[in-house]
């Protein structure tokens, strides 16, 4: 007779293990159909519209259409105004681009049911100048609009500046009349013009904050000159150094303007020898004392024998970036001239120490707080010594390994234990660069 383990006869003649594995098998079952059918009595499509909301804003419009074609819940939170507030076009030829276009059919229904709620609209085009043409002919459908944010993104050239002029500043006159509280523009890598810099002054002056538009040929300082005079708002404003006037800084630290934050400014040659004229220090005087805590950000993309205009007077940069060999005296110039200095990149130097340079930089510019370089040299007595002048506040120092030229005090094995006391953290030299 078979028993259990406490004497008892098994009731269904089953021998104790396959009775104890019927048993541990129908347990583990039951939380797993307890979950099944949790799940078949969920109703999916009776999610609140504020969760939907939320979780659409997270995918691409792709997966967002297949959503909303999955009940009618879903399909009206396709279509909630606040969905379509913030929207960006990606427009490129398959063939030529990496990026996920955005689907013609799509876009026709967007600008339909939503033109009037867009309101952060941005345009990512490829190098082509269908995509850019693409992206004018929306531009264009946009009557019924009123944007606050417009970008246009290029994310290779030649792009916008390969669409007929005509063709562009009429699509763009078309956001700018409709749009009466346009606060930030971006229109880099375009032609936009003085013309149509009018236009946005005209219906846009009390509201636009933000303004970058790097690399447009045709605009003149006139038309730069113009939207300060008018928008007293404007708290940002990036443009080519071409753009640059002793007016247009004036115009910005008049009474009625308020306090610039952010002035970028590109400092580009496109040839050998360009010449570029001279800012009067009178002038960065006056927008020091009316925007004391502005950050001055400036990118240089010169040849060595250009730089005969700059740094040879106080200017009140902040950030400041080198893309091109630039020589130790314009260094040496930099560290008794710009006394604002936060950060400063150097991609390349040449094969002359830059020992007096770097000294001269950490005793003149007590505010800088990261530095790197690149294809430099500097001996590692003179970068301890650097360092050690500057102390802690120097919270970003990447310097390539291959700067630092061992000398009579300090080889590259010891250096970094030394780096390490003065800034007051763990320091090893970069093995590639991380600007």
């Amino acid at each position: 007779m078979k028993r259990t383990k406490g004497g008892e006869e098994a009731s269904n003649g089953e021998s104790p293990p396959e009775a104890c594995k019927k048993v541990r098998t129908e347990t583990s079952e039951e939380p797993e159909a307890a979950a099944a059918s949790e799940s078949a009595h969920c109703d999916w499509s009776l999610l609140p519209q504020e969760i939907l909301l939320h979780i659409f804003q997270y995918l691409p419009l792709l997966d967002r259409a297949y959503a909303s074609q999955v009940c009618r819940g879903w399909n009206e939170a396709f279509h909630m105004p606040e969905l379509w507030r913030c929207f960006e076009f990606e427009l490129n030829q398959p063939a030529s681009s990496y990026l996920k276009a955005t689907h013609p059919d799509l876009i026709k229904q967007i600008i339909k049911r939503h033109s009037n709620h867009l309101q952060y609209v941005s345009f990512k085009v490829d190098s082509s100048a269908e995509s850019a043409e693409a992206a004018c002919d929306i531009l264009s459908q946009l009557v019924n609009c009123s944007l606050k944010t417009l970008g246009l993104i290029s994310t290779a050239r030649p792009s916008f500046m390969e669409v007929p002029k005509s063709h562009f500043i009429s699509a763009l006159t078309v956001v700018f009349v409709n749009s009466k509280s346009l606060s930030s523009l971006k229109i880099d890598d375009t032609p936009v013009d003085d013309p149509s810099l009018k236009v946005l002054v005209a219906n846009n002056s009390d509201t636009l904050k933000l303004l970058k538009m790097s690399s447009c040929p045709h605009v003149s300082p006139a038309g730069i000159l113009c939207v300060a005079d008018q928008c007293h708002g404007l708290r940002e404003l990036a443009l080519n150094y071409h753009l640059l006037s002793d007016e247009l800084l004036l115009a910005l630290s008049s009474e009625k303007h308020v306090h610039l934050e952010h002035l970028r400014i590109d400092v580009v040659s496109e040839n050998p020898g360009h010449h570029f004229h001279t800012i009067k220090k009178s002038s960065w005087d006056a927008m020091v004392r009316h925007s004391p805590k502005f950050n001055l950000v400036m990118y240089f993309f010169l040849y060595e024998d250009e730089f005969g205009p700059f740094f040879n007077d106080e200017i009140p940069v902040t950030h400041l970036y080198f893309g091109r060999s630039v020589s130790k005296e314009v260094l040496g110039r930099v560290g008794l001239h710009c006394p604002r200095l936060v950060e400063l990149v150097v991609c390349a130097n040449g094969l002359r120490p830059l020992d007096e340079e770097l000294i001269r930089i950490a005793k003149h510019c007590t505010q800088l707080s990261a530095i790197g370089l690149g294809e430099c040299e500097v001996s590692c007595g003179a970068f301890v010594e650097f360092v050690k002048m500057c102390g802690r506040r120097l919270s970003q120092l990447s310097i390539m390994e291959e700067v630092l030229i061992p000398d009579h005090k300090y080889s590259l094995d010891e250096i970094h234990w030394e780096v390490s006391k003065h800034l007051g953290r763990v320091w090893f030299p970069d093995m590639m660069p991380t600007w």
